[in-house]
């Protein structure tokens, strides 16, 4: 199973914060899919791949971006899916859910504490021979997808590379596949997720023991002072700011992680003649979550 990858377009952007001094563009992995968008298809790529002919089981919150993609991607493979979902099972579906079990997701809601220990919780007995795709796609098959993003187009003259940091597997994928003259700034969006340094560390790791000698990773830092509050924490501030850069460069964002992202960008300092890449994860279908008339697109 493939997606058609000539949706994708690298656009500069001009909003009126950016500095004369500094260029910028973002590849807007957003255009890839309806419903598969932004980074969600490569995290899923190699995990689709591995499962062969098995049913997936994989887990999310009520407004997951990973479950939403997953569905969708499962029905396209001709794969049954299973979505464990955070959190008892509501009176009404989310859009998100309602979405994935349009798409054939079976959905299993279980408890947050249940939750909690998924990833050290033996699912077998449950879903015998399913294959697991982390939350978030948040595996070294999801990282290794993610080193394609920058070879979608003509990267290479980039000082930094841009993105909005969850489970920290796109910002892996990116580190691995950057060029050593590039700096990968993760703008985290998770409130005190200093373990991230590690997360990331490990799947570069995993990344370097597939690829052996061939294994290089670009120069990364992570950046917590843009999450707003936390995760899927939003405020009147942000809300104005995601819609005035739409007014500005036409690009939605979402609440979550690029509008924080992009957010974060308009406030860090860079050097005088920086060339700046922001990655758009997409995301967007997370803005259902608001009221209509919130967001200006």
């Amino acid at each position: 199973m493939e997606v058609d990858y000539r949706n994708i377009i690298l656009q500069n952007i001009t909003p009126s914060w950016l500095p004369d001094n500094i260029q910028a563009a973002m590849l807007r992995l957003d255009l890839l899919h309806p419903e598969i968008s932004g980074n969600k298809w490569f995290k899923l790529k190699y995990n689709l791949e591995a499962a062969g002919k098995r049913r997936i089981l994989t887990f999310g919150g009520a407004y997951s971006n990973h479950i939403a993609a997953t569905a969708a991607a499962c029905e396209l493979a001709g794969l049954p899916c299973i979505g464990i979902i955070r959190g008892e099972r509501p009176l009404q579906l989310s859009h998100t859910l309602q979405l994935a079990v349009e798409k054939g997701m079976q959905l299993e809601f279980v408890s947050r504490e249940v939750y909690r220990h998924k990833d050290s919780t033996n699912w077998t007995p449950l879903f015998p021979d399913a294959y697991i795709i982390p939350e978030g796609g948040n595996n070294v098959a999801g990282a290794r997808g993610c080193q394609e993003i920058l070879s979608l187009a003509d990267t290479s003259a980039f000082t930094h590379i841009l993105c909005a940091v969850g489970t920290g597997t796109t910002l892996a994928g990116l580190i691995s596949s950057a060029q050593p003259h590039q700096l990968v700034q993760g703008y985290v969006v998770l409130k005190g997720a200093t373990y991230l340094q590690e997360e990331v560390a490990a799947l570069l790791r995993g990344i370097a023991d597939l690829q052996g000698s061939v294994f290089h990773a670009a120069p990364w830092t992570l950046i917590h002072d843009f999450h707003g509050g936390g995760y899927a924490k939003t405020s009147s501030g942000l809300i104005s700011f995601i819609n005035h850069f739409y007014q500005e460069t036409r690009i939605p964002l979402d609440v979550v992680y690029t509008g924080k992202l992009v957010w974060g960008f308009s406030q860090s300092a860079f050097p005088a003649g920086s060339k700046i890449l922001l990655i758009h994860t997409g995301g967007l279908q997370g803005n259902l979550s608001l009221s209509p008339d919130v967001l200006n697109f």
